[in-house]
């Protein structure tokens, strides 16, 4: 019997392979219908061979497919947390956090080493992926000690001399003494710390991203010398960029998280902290002898109190504030050729564009060897995004992508038009992200990115960060504009995935939007299915026309629409009612009012102003927070609606049951870290939300775009592991960090 070696490229013809030759001949003379058919059962016996394959690595942690893991699990004993909520199918990120891979991995080895302050670190770890630092609050007690057994790692009373020390006093690396506090460390409300059965696991919500050699933003307006990390030009705290922990048994320091840099550790461990792969580096391309490319020596950097920019370096020393995110040079040795930064910044998921990794879809699923790809950036063939677009344009093909390589600044007009049938996707490379900074380029125009779709054409932005200016979308019928009569929705889209177009065009100092009033996206006559996806824009205006055609489909998805502004619109139409466009909606938080034909279906959304639809008989609104006296759909399930039942059900007194409505209408309303694009902590709800917010989603998680961090369940999750493997008579909280 021969062997037949099988490769990816002839796996799906190799039943074909094994006829002889005749009859593939007389099957080449008809137009391979045969070849057809084997194709077709060939790719069936794959994947049965495929299934046989995969069963033997589903025995393993480490292979085994995620449907699989709560079997190998149950074998070694290893118990939900029913605390967390019950698995789901379909729901794979879900059962990710309650049935975590890795804690399962490692049950065995946690149940060995039971009892060991390191284990609880592990555990936030491996059950709920927050990193942690755990501390044992009785060594921070202040006491007396026995002269003849003196412990000096203990924690002492405060020394105004130790500036450092100082700088530590309330947060999870607080190394001095403290008077006792009785209250528990479990409390739901106001947990206390320093008492002697306490234990701490203080866990960072907040991922530290990195930004690579990007352009600093110079404040004109404060003067030459004086920069911002941000390109935005924002006060922008810097985070750490983490080391991994040497060893198991290690108690977490400041360099082991994601936390944020302050200014005496800035100045005391510069070299931790400044440099190569690590937490930040600043490149004044040509500045005082330096090479072009070449980062500033850790020699040059000073550390300083930047706030009022009133701080001067001396001559040839760069001054580095890492709280504030700024940056200043001697105002008679200004950088010639720009200044470029790499840091790290801290936000709460991957939306909204970053150098994190996301997956990159080809139009139409077009493989990518046969793919008409322009690449722009410094080392590739396109210099300018306008340079890509011309060749584009000459080449008339059917599906292309123009690629930005690297996280620089593009300052450059942009038009875009996609000929019917056609399809142009302008992204961002994997783990990169690059800005599109919109001027005043024209006097008597507007500067927008403009974008002009025909019909059953698709346009896709990704990965891309717009500001200055808005997105300008308009869609035609055909090439001869609109003499040829509106178009209906055929295949035409217009997709923004991980993308940021800024609130308000531009953010202050403050974070305060420059533009609060201005859409960050206008859609103009777009005959075209329009998709947000891990996205965060201003306000969207709309403008169609109502009374010829249908309103066009919006679908917003784990996506934040921020109007920077109270009361104003977040989707509308400026100058009408509504907004002619039938709205869904997932897992996404609003801030403004949402004026909109109709909305088909919102789920575990978070609209903090108000909604108004036209047509109230179409759709439904399913676990979200609307607030009162709204025009919506049908409700189900809805915030405050459930509380104002409950107290019309317990309250028969009309005066009290008013009183208790309102109250719980103000108790259940979203509270968020911040609301200012431009903030760690925005869109973030608070620790002080209600938990009907919090765990109001419909498979119990928070209301909003956070929703598939799945927060609540890694709490719940992680507080049954901590009091499972906590010493006996202890009592463990966990204390969030950020």
């Amino acid at each position: 019997m021969s062997t037949i070696t099988v490769t990816p490229d002839t796996r799906i013809d190799r039943l074909y392979q094994l006829l002889p030759a005749i009859y593939r001949m007389r099957d080449a003379g008809q137009g391979y219908p045969l070849q057809a058919l084997l194709r077709v059962i060939a790719e069936q016996v794959n994947v049965v061979e495929d299934d046989i394959a995969q069963l033997y690595d589903n025995w393993f942690i480490e292979t085994a497919e995620d449907w699989a893991v709560p079997y190998v699990a149950d074998l070694i004993g290893y118990r939900p947390v029913v605390e967390a909520g019950p698995a789901r199918a379909g729901a794979q990120l879900l059962n990710r956090i309650l049935v975590p891979r890795r804690e399962v991995a490692n049950t065995i080895r946690y149940r060995r080493r039971k009892g060991t302050l390191p284990l609880l670190e592990l555990l936030a770890g491996d059950v709920a992926g927050w990193p942690a630092r755990a501390v044992e609050f009785f060594k921070l007690l202040a006491r007396h000690q026995n002269i003849n057994h003196l412990r000096l790692t203990r924690g002492r009373t405060a020394d105004v001399r130790r500036i450092d020390e100082l700088d530590l006093v309330g947060n999870p690396f607080d190394p001095l003494a403290h008077t006792v506090d009785v209250r528990r460390i479990q409390s739901g409300r106001t947990p206390g710390r320093f008492n002697i059965p306490s234990v701490g696991v203080f866990v960072w919500r907040l991922k530290s991203f990195p930004v690579t050699l990007a352009p600093a933003y110079c404040a004109e307006d404060v003067g030459p010398h004086c920069y911002t990390f941000s390109v935005l030009g924002q006060d922008a705290p810097l985070f750490r960029n983490p080391v991994p922990e040497p060893d198991a048994t290690h108690i977490a320091e400041e360099s082991n998280v994601p936390s944020r840099i302050r200014r005496l550790e800035f100045r005391d461990k510069l070299d931790q902290l400044y440099g190569a792969g690590k937490s930040l580096r600043i490149f004044p391309d040509g500045w005082q002898g330096l090479e072009q490319g070449e980062a500033a020596p850790p020699a040059l950097i000073v550390a300083a109190d930047l706030s009022g920019w009133q701080y001067v370096p001396p001559l040839k020393k760069i001054a580095v504030d890492p709280v504030l995110g700024r940056i200043v040079f001697p105002p008679s040795q200004l950088p010639k050729k720009g200044v470029r930064v790499s840091y790290h910044y801290g936000f709460s998921a991957d939306i909204g564009g970053g150098e994190y990794d996301r997956p990159i879809l080809n139009p139409q699923m077009v493989p990518e060897a046969i793919l008409s790809l322009y690449r722009v950036g410094k080392d590739e063939e396109f210099r300018r995004i306008s340079d890509a677009l011309q060749k584009w344009e000459s080449d008339n093909v059917e599906d292309a992508v123009i690629e930005l390589t690297d996280s620089t600044a593009y300052v450059e007009p942009i038009h875009i038009k996609v000929p019917p049938g056609r399809s142009l996707q302008l992204r961002a490379a994997n783990r990169t992200r690059p800005v599109i900074r919109l001027i005043d380029w024209q006097t008597d125009l507007p500067d927008a990115l403009s974008v002009v779709v025909g019909a059953g054409s698709r346009f896709t932005l990704d990965g891309v960060m717009v500001t200055g200016r808005p997105v300008h979308v308009t869609g035609l019928a055909n090439d001869d504009a609109a003499a040829a009569g509106p178009a209906p929705v055929c295949g035409s889209q217009v997709v923004f995935r991980h993308c940021t177009l800024v609130p308000g065009w531009g953010v202050t100092s403050g974070c305060e939007p420059r533009r609060p009033a201005e859409p960050s996206l206008e859609l103009f006559n777009v005959r075209a299915e329009v998709r947000l996806e891990h996205s965060i824009t201003g306000s969207i205006a709309i403008h169609e026309d109502a009374v010829a055609i249908d309103p066009i489909p919006l679908h917003i998805t784990d996506s934040i629409v921020d109007a920077a502004a109270s009361r104003k619109e977040a989707i509308g139409s400026p100058g009408y009612a509504v907004a002619h466009t039938v709205l869904t909606i997932q897992r996404s938080t609003v801030f403004g009012i949402v004026d909109v034909h109709a909305i088909e279906r919102a789920d575990d959304c978070i609209f903090m102003d108000c909604v108004n639809v036209a047509r109230r008989q179409l759709g439904c609104m399913r676990f979200c927070y609307v607030p009162p006296k709204c025009r919506t759909p049908r409700r189900y399930h809805c915030q405050p609606d459930l509380v104002e039942q409950v107290v019309k059900q317990a309250i028969s007194d009309p005066a009290d049951q008013l009183r208790m409505v309102v109250t719980e209408r103000l108790r259940v309303r979203p509270q968020f870290t911040s609301i200012r694009y431009g903030n760690p902590g925005y869109a973030q709800l608070a620790l002080t939300c209600a938990d009907e917010i919090r765990r109001g989603a419909e498979d119990e998680s928070e209301m909003g775009v956070f929703h598939d961090l799945f927060q609540p369940q890694r709490e719940a999750s992680l507080r049954t592991r901590l009091d499972e493997f906590t010493p006996a008579g202890m009592d463990v909280g966990i204390l969030f960090a950020n």
